[in-house]
């Protein structure tokens, strides 16, 4: 039961972390298919 609380306790990390990085990476939609002639 302690392994797996633990890892539940680490997906949950795991998940957390990459959340953040990957925000830092990605463009939102609006900035990333804007063009000119385009209206969001």
């Amino acid at each position: 039961m302690k392994s797996f609380v633990a890892a539940v306790v680490f997906a949950v990390a795991a998940a957390y972390g990459a959340s953040l990085v990957l925000e830092t990476y990605q463009s939102p939609v609006e900035a990333a298919y804007k063009t000119g002639g385009v209206r969001l």
